[in-house]
């Protein structure tokens, strides 16, 4: 397959763009991007892992020009799952490394669980542990604080919210407050573009409404699932957790107890960045995957 873009119609029914590059031969690594991004929040680690791996990035399902499936049950996080197994089967991939943020990432723990034996290393970024997360919804006051915006993602009015202000407006406020602005400069044009495709930003916000974790209001006192205190499987393969530590919305206490689930645990914590640390800090990033992938 020759380095660029590509349409791909996966056995799942949907069909991705998919950026690759490097040697189909070489080692391979699958990147998942979160919200509200597309395969661009990867640009700096595939210049960089194209050089020895074969690096392969999707827009996932309902961003940018990838297919929008029209039901909300659709973007629950087991589809995005057989998307990825898909791809790689696609692309003729047995084991590989996968490299999941934010929703990449929430996927990412999923295959881990799903399809061990086809994930040879796994690499989180600024994405928690979903055990850990629900947890901490119901036991840490300021992460159950701090996720409120989930319950705004699923309110079947936003859209309308963000038609009155405007996508630009709805990047200057919202999405623009988590980054770094200084690295923003040139890059809204990208965001408008695959945000005012039809049908992007309801799909987007459908992976919200889709998943099952539980987000309870301020000072609500909800029924504990059982689930939070029993015993969960481990993650088998060696993983790396990469946290900008500056992150307003996925708190630090994410990485707390994360060991207890992740047996092969590396952590590497990057002071300088937030929430998109991909691209805040790829430099940091880039060094501490290449030092992992060395040792792991």
């Amino acid at each position: 397959m020759s380095t660029g873009q590509h349409r791909i119609a996966l056995a799942t029914g949907v069909a991705l763009d998919v950026w690759t590059a490097g040697d189909p031969a070489a080692p391979a690594m699958i990147f998942l991007h979160g919200f509200p991004e597309s395969h661009r929040t990867w640009r700096h680690q595939m210049a960089e892992f194209a050089r020895d791996h074969f690096v392969v990035a999707p827009d996932q399902r309902g961003y940018a020009r990838s297919d929008k499936p029209a039901d909300v049950a659709a973007y629950a996080p087991e589809h995005p799952v057989a998307d990825l197994i898909a791809l790689a089967d696609h692309l003729g991939i047995g084991r590989f490394t996968l490299v999941g943020h934010d929703w990449g990432g929430a996927i990412a723990w999923m295959a881990a669980l799903r399809h061990a034996d086809r994930i040879e290393r796994l690499i989180i970024a600024n994405a928690p542990h979903p055990l850990i997360f629900q947890r901490t919804l119901f036991d840490d006051a300021d992460q159950r604080a701090a996720s409120q915006y989930i319950t705004a993602f699923r309110n079947p009015g936003i859209e309308a919210h963000l038609d009155a202000i405007g996508l630009s407006a709805f990047f200057d406020t919202s999405f623009a407050r988590h980054a770094d602005p200084a690295l923003l400069v040139g890059e809204k044009p990208a965001y408008l573009d695959e945000w005012s495709q039809p049908g992007a930003i309801t799909a987007m916000l459908n992976w919200y409404r889709a998943s099952a974790i539980q987000v309870p209001a301020i000072g609500e006192a909800p029924t504990r699932p059982a689930w939070l205190d029993g015993p969960f499987p481990p993650i088998a393969m060696p993983t790396l957790v990469i946290w900008g530590m500056k992150d307003s919305a996925l708190l630090p206490c994410q990485l707390d107890g994360l060991d207890a689930l992740v047996p092969q645990l590396s952590i590497a914590r990057i002071e300088q960045a937030g929430h998109f640390v991909p691209w805040e800090a790829p430099a940091a990033v880039n060094t501490a995957i290449r030092g992992w992938l060395a040792s792991a």
